[in-house]
């Protein structure tokens, strides 16, 4: 079974400084182009775009970077789209370079002690909310109707039990369009950040309307042979270890829904099932199920490795790893103590620093303090977080090296078409003949000539960028950028 998978993370602005408590949208907007304009066109981060590329995206919006991913400012906040990655390792890093561009920049520009980027998902004062989404090339084969997606919804309705990333608090804005039966109860804290806003099982859009699995097919690729699951219902992680199981895990029930393994489960309202194990931090996390019975989500969990570990045991490294952490974590969680976990899971660390604090401090959960410390766990500055210092002291596991996440923020992750995308950004950021470019996720063009086609997001294509530069530019020597590691 093959492995690709990409994430985009929305970030949020964090202001410390008073005097801009009451900036406006304009101010932040501002703060947005600033950055982009420090990485792109100062630090040379990437190529910016030179030409439209949706209505929403004018030229200079933003580009793609020199591993192959891309920034850019969208809809208020600033994005960031990892490359393509063919492992779990790779995807952690370069998750985490785009962690460290936006964190740096804002050191450089000596705004550090005014703002942060924050990678979470909620901002308890406006209601905003900031997305992680997934994506993972299936083939065109995959069975993707409400029949054959029954399965993953079941799978990701309870994967938030090791996958979420906390929350204080709760948000009932969107039962206006899905109403809850009952009175809207109380909850301190719940262990996913997105629960709250999911209300629909499939849809096609991504604005307000969120689903559990968006339907939208947009491959980016040879639509005649991939298909691109693009997924909303995640929580963005801070920890390493939960980001690379997650994907892993979800890797895998792709996986066994392609074989026809997946267990037969089908939740009774798996609306209500995303809200109700987040709310429940019992951890007992009882659902129901469409024969009327209710199964525990560490069970279903369970079903789902069983099925995986008999399919996929020994295909890979990177399979064999997934396999592991999911055993060990169902049976720790099994347990029903949240600090089993926390090495490895945010919701557990989360809740274990805040609880500790509210002991400390006595401060109850609906001090306006514990929802700041929730944002400052998700603070990407090491200096200001509160979450780095945690993996440096060795409390919550890591996956990568500082040196592989700065090495992901200049190469390409090799054996995907991203290694070659960052190979072509390299060649036109080093040769100033090059008067004009488009780069888009499937292809590049250069100069107004053709467009080489990358069709197919598993291979390299770091040939066929070397040949097409050495085409367009035979009659003025060779190019500087030389070939990758």
């Amino acid at each position: 079974m093959k492995f690709l998978c990409g994430i985009e993370t929305e970030f949020g602005l964090l202001i410390r400084d008073p005097e801009l408590k009451g900036a406006s949208m304009i101010r932040q907007e501002d703060l947005f182009r600033r950055v982009r304009d420090h990485l792109f066109r100062k630090k040379g981060a990437g190529l910016i775009d030179l030409h439209q590329r949706a209505y929403d995206e004018p030229p200079g919006n933003g580009g793609f970077l020199r591993n192959g991913g891309r920034l850019y400012v969208d809809m208020g906040h600033v994005e960031y789209a990892a490359p393509e990655c063919g492992t779990i390792l790779d995807l952690v890093a370069m998750d985490r370079a785009g962690d460290f561009l936006l964190s740096e920049a804002l050191e450089e520009l000596g705004l550090a002690d005014e703002v942060s980027f924050i990678k979470n998902n909620i901002d308890h004062q406006t209601l905003a909310t900031f997305g992680s989404h997934e994506n993972y090339s299936v083939p065109r084969s995959f069975p993707f109707n409400e029949r054959g997606l029954d399965p993953l919804v079941v799978f990701l309705a309870t994967r938030q039990i090791f996958a979420g990333a906390g929350r204080v608090g709760a948000s009932y804005v969107n039962d206006v369009i899905l109403p809850f039966p009952g009175e809207s109860p109380t909850v301190p804290y719940q262990i996913s950040q997105r629960a709250d806003y999911v209300v629909n099982t499939f849809y096609q859009w991504v604005q307000m309307n969120r689903s559990i699995v968006n339907t939208r097919d947009e491959p980016l690729a040879d639509p005649l042979q991939f298909r691109r699951i693009h997924l909303l219902l995640g929580d963005s992680n801070m920890s390493q270890y939960a980001l690379g199981l997650k994907v892993g895990t979800t890797r895998l029930a792709l996986g066994l829904i392609e074989r026809g393994d997946a267990p037969r489960i089908s939740l009774a309202d798996p609306v209500a099932t995303v809200r109700g194990l987040s709310h429940d931090l019992s951890m007992e996390w009882r659902v129901e199920l469409s024969n009327g019975k209710t199964m525990g989500a560490v069970e279903i969990q369970q079903a789902f490795y069983e099925a995986a570990e008999r399919a996929f045991r020994g295909e890979s490294d990177d399979t064999d790893w997934v396999l592991d952490g999911w055993r060990e974590i169902l049976s720790d969680l099994s347990k029903k103590d949240p600090s089993l976990v926390a090495d490895r899971v945010d919701w557990a660390q989360k809740l274990v620093l805040l609880e500790d604090f509210s002991r400390e401090e006595g401060v109850e959960w609906d001090d306006p303090w514990m929802e700041s410390l929730d944002l400052a766990y998700h603070d990407t500055n090491p200096a200001t977080g509160l979450f780095y210092p945690l993996e440096e002291e060795g409390v919550h596991r890591r996956l990568v090296s500082p040196s592989a996440i700065r090495q992901a923020l200049r190469d390409g992750p090799v054996g995907t078409r991203a290694q070659g995308r960052s190979l072509a950004i390299r060649k036109i950021l080093e040769n100033p003949q090059i008067f004009d470019y488009i780069i888009q996720w499937f292809g590049v063009q250069v100069n107004e000539g053709e467009i080489l086609y990358m069709l197919d997001p598993y291979r390299s294509y770091r040939q066929e960028v070397e040949e097409y530069f050495a085409h367009l530019f035979r009659e003025n020597g060779p190019l500087t950028g030389g070939d990758l590691p």
